[in-house]
Parts: structure tokens; C-alpha cells; sequence
């Protein structure tokens, strides 16, 4: 099987390859960090770090360049560590099993970490490659992308001296972006003192799953019909609570503020007296949700087993109803397109986590809102946080990031398209993105820069089906390096 640091262009597998065996899950950077520095240190760069732990790795302008404006190169350094049920892995300490498939790179049961994997050995390969002649480049590796952007929210003063930037968190090879949206997200807390299970033999004890679904990107899938574990979990407890007497003592689904939960699950209780009835009403809904989303989700999985030991403790019947009520009546999805941009999503939320921690008496419900619209996003956010408010919940909002406002006409938009049109022969996309990227941060600290963000082709992000796709990683390699080359 070919390896992955054989793959062309050699220097970018290489370097990629060797991040795949560097943990990085968000807030735990420490060991990408110090793989950063002594790449830096190794190859003569200088590196300078803030408080935060954000990174910039300097190669200082080729001869006969030094009067230009200095170019910055982006990425960020931590991952999405999602992973399937089944697999068996510490992402604070283990390696991805990273591998090549065919036309794409990917990961064994894992997230890949293309995310912004591949972005960072882009930025090394043009600090090291001493073919490329260069004004100042500053390669600038920011910390907690992922989990709120506040390595791009605290970015140290003075860490930035060039006036153009090229962000390489893009997914979409031969698209060029200039605008994201800003995002926000709505936390809910529901307290509770559980109830002991006391007349336990008159119940029968249940685990019931939601699994197989594609999840994704709450940004740039959001769009696509993919379905919500969470959703669809609620949906069936329900109807089986409503209509059978279903006592919930647990529901987990989801992990990620970012990510479309793919699983979801729930220990119940029903009454022996209703079990056959149950039964039957749990397959007729199965069958309806996998009918419904037979084109995007073929791989769903509804299950409901039998429990190997009952339940001790369940919630209380009234925070039961206003539970499953509210984790039904909370939108999800795609709120509004852009009027402006046709095909862009314009406002969206995502029904992200519903967790219980156990023996702390409550439970915590994550959402996040998007929108390139900032009324809009405050308002999405504040009808969640209305939904929640009216079960009782207790409701907190995040600081938020801002979008990126497009500037097609920018000069650096003009070049980037031309240079493009020349190599390839055709115009680029010129696009706006629903996800978040951390240029608006780096506008509203460096309010000069002018910016653009591109990158290889990805798919499946944020969950286990992450894959990068080989011959684009190529070409856009090629593509950067006239863009860094360019004088124009």
C-alpha cells in the first residue's frame, strides 16, 4: 500500500504525515506547539509565541524582495478527535491511523485532522522550499480553533507585521473565499433531583440508540438534509412516552458545539403492562425515520435493546416532559438562504449536545447559531434561548465571533482569481461560507489586512468519514506557491 509521505508533492505529504502522529485536540495544543518550535528551530526560523499559545514562524524575505508587503500564511493547530463507537483510541496520546484510500487520504474510524492539518503543512513546506523566492512570510498557527476560536479571539499585540493574508481552512479546491459567518453559541442548563426506581419489577429496561448517521460540518453540511441524533432520538421518546409511559433515566448524544451529532442514546423504562405496545410503536416510527431519509442517510440505525440491569433512578415525570418537549420544539437547521450570495446559507442553528453527568442533577443542552447576517445570528440565538427559557431551562449565551464581510473587488481578491484563471485555465469560484472561519478576528484586530482563504478538497469533516482528497492538495500546492511568488 502507497505511503502517505510518498505521495507528490512529497514536501506537503511529508509534513502532514508527520502531524498525524502529533496529538492536538482543542485546549491541548502542547504537544503540536512544541513540534512547531522545533521545526522552527531546526530549520534557522525565527518563532515567537503569545500568552494564548498562538504561533509565528518567520522566513525572512528572499533577496531583492525586501521592500514588499509581508505576506501571512494561516492555519490553526488543533483537531475535531471524533471518532466511531467501536474504536479504540486516546487522542490526547495516540497517533492517527491515518492511510491512503484510492484518490483520498483518510483515517481508520477516526477523524483525519485535514482539519487544518493539511493547511499547516502547506504553510511549512513554503517556510522551507528554498526553490520559492518570497517577500516576508509570516506563518501564523493559532491554538482552540474548534471549540470557540479563542486563540484568534486572544491573538497577542503586535504578533502580525504583514498586510495580506491567505487562511488555509478551506475545503473546496478551486473556490476562492472572502466572507464566513459569525457565529454564537446558546447553552441551556436543566437541574433535577432524580427519583429512586422503587416499584422496579413492574417495568422492563431499555437502551435505545440512534447511530449510522453521516454528521458533518454545522456549517458547510448544514445545508445537506443530514439527519440529528439528538432529533431523532427525541422524536421516538416522545411518542413512547406520550403514548406507552416512558421513563427516561438518561439521554447522551452528541460531543461537539461544531458537529452534527452522528449517535444518541437512552436508558428508559416501560411498563410491562405496555412493553408488547411499545414494541410495535417503536418499529412503525423506526421504519418511518429511515423512509424519510432513505436518500440521506442510509446507514441509519435505530435500535432498541433490552438493558443488562434496570434502572436505579429516573427524571422526575415533569422534567421528563419538559425535556423531550423542548429538545422537540428547538429548531435545527438551515433558517434563512442568503439574498445576496444564491446557494450560501445564510442563518442556521444546530441542536449540538444533550448531556447528563452523572450524579450532578442536571442536564446541559449545547447549540450553536451562524448566520453572515449579525442581526440575524443574535436573533436565531435569542429565539433558541427563548424555546429553552419557556421549559425552565437556565440560559447562557457565548461572547460570539464576527463574519467576514465579502470584498470581491479587493486587490488581493483580483490577483488571487487572475493567478488562478492563468494556471488553470478557468475562474475560480468566488465564494462566501456558512462555517466559521478566524478571519473576521484577525479583520478586527488588523483592520488593514486584506484576505482571502482557499485550500485542498475535504469532505466528511468533523466526523469519522474526514478524507482529503490527493490530487488537489497537488494543485493548490502549486497554486500557492505562485500566489507567495507573485509580484504582481
Amino acid at each position: 500500500m502507497e505511503q502517505i509521505k510518498e505521495l507528490e508533492p512529497r514536501l506537503v505529504w511529508e509534513l502532514f504525515e508527520q502531524i498525524t502522529r502529533v496529538p492536538r485536540p482543542s485546549k491541548k495544543e502542547a504537544r503540536i506547539q512544541a513540534f512547531i518550535e522545533e521545526f522552527a528551530r531546526v530549520h534557522g526560523l525565527a518563532c515567537r509565541r503569545d500568552e494564548k499559545g498562538n504561533l509565528v514562524v518567520i522566513r525572512e524575505a528572499s533577496t531583492g524582495r525586501e521592500g514588499e508587503s509581508g505576506l501571512i500564511l494561516q492555519s490553526h493547530m488543533d483537531m475535531v478527535c471524533e471518532k466511531d463507537a467501536e474504536v479504540r483510541i486516546d487522542f490526547e496520546r495516540d497517533p492517527i491511523p491515518a492511510y491512503v484510500d484510492g484518490e483520498w487520504v483518510r483515517a481508520r474510524g477516526t477523524t483525519l485532522g485535514a482539519d487544518c492539518g493539511i493547511g499547516m503543512a502547506l504553510q511549512m513546506a513554503v517556510l522551507v522550499d528554498k526553490e520559492l523566492s518570497t517577500p516576508r512570510v509570516e506563518a501564523l498557527f493559532t491554538v482552540d480553533e474548534e471549540q470557540g476560536l479563542t486563540g484568534a479571539m486572544n491573538l497577542g499585540e503586535g504578533m502580525l507585521t504583514g498586510g495580506r493574508m491567505i487562511n488555509l481552512d478551506s475545503e473546496d479546491e478551486g473556490e476562492i473565499f472572502i466572507g464566513c459567518a459569525g457565529g454564537i453559541d446558546t447553552l441551556a442548563t436543566m437541574r433535577y433531583r432524580a427519583e429512586k426506581v422503587v416499584h422496579s419489577d413492574d417495568y422492563q429496561y431499555y437502551t435505545i440508540r440512534v447511530a449510522g448517521l453521516h454528521g458533518g460540518h454545522s456549517g458547510d453540511d448544514i445545508e445537506k438534509g443530514f439527519a440529528n441524533s439528538n432529533k431523532l432520538l427525541t422524536r421516538v421518546l416522545w411518542r413512547l412516552s406520550r403514548e406507552c409511559g416512558l421513563r427516561l433515566g438518561r439521554f447522551d448524544g452528541g460531543n461537539l458545539r461544531n458537529a452534527i451529532p452522528r449517535e444518541a442514546e437512552a436508558s428508559v423504562a416501560i411498563p410491562s403492562v405496555s412493553a408488547e405496545r411499545a414494541g410495535e410503536l417503536f418499529r412503525r416510527l423506526a421504519e418511518e425515520i429511515a423512509a424519510e431519509f432513505a436518500q440521506t442517510e442510509p446507514g441509519l440505525r435505530i435500535g432498541l435493546e433490552p438493558a443488562f440491569e434496570p434502572l436505579k433512578e429516573w427524571l422526575p415525570e415533569e422534567v421528563q416532559e419538559r425535556l423531550l418537549g423542548v429538545l422537540y420544539a428547538v429548531p435545527h437547521g438551515v433558517m434563512a438562504m442568503s439574498r445576496s450570495m444564491p446557494g450560501l446559507v445564510e442563518t442556521s442553528t444546530n441542536l449540538a449536545s444533550v448531556k447528563m453527568p452523572e450524579g450532578e442533577g442536571r442536564i446541559l443542552i449545547t447549540t450553536s447559531q451562524r448566520s453572515s447576517v449579525e442581526s440575524a445570528k443574535r436573533d436565531i440565538a435569542d429565539r433558541v434561548g427563548a424555546t429553552f427559557a419557556l421549559a425552565g431551562a437556565e440560559v447562557c449565551h457565548t461572547d460570539g465571533y464576527p463574519g467576514w464581510r465579502p470584498n470581491p473587488d479587493s486587490p488581493l481578491v483580483r490577483r488571487a482569481a487572475a493567478v488562478y484563471r492563468e494556471m488553470f485555465g478557468r475562474d475560480p469560484k468566488i465564494k462566501a461560507i456558512h462555517a466559521g472561519l478566524e478571519c473576521g478576528l484577525f479583520l478586527s484586530r488588523y483592520p488593514h489586512l486584506d484576505i482571502i482563504s482557499t485550500g485542498p478538497t475535504l469532505r466528511g469533516v468533523h466526523s469519522p468519514a474526514e478524507r482529503v482528497e490527493i490530487a488537489s492538495v497537488g494543485r493548490v500546492w502549486e497554486y500557492l506557491k505562485r500566489l507567495v511568488e507573485d509580484r504582481g
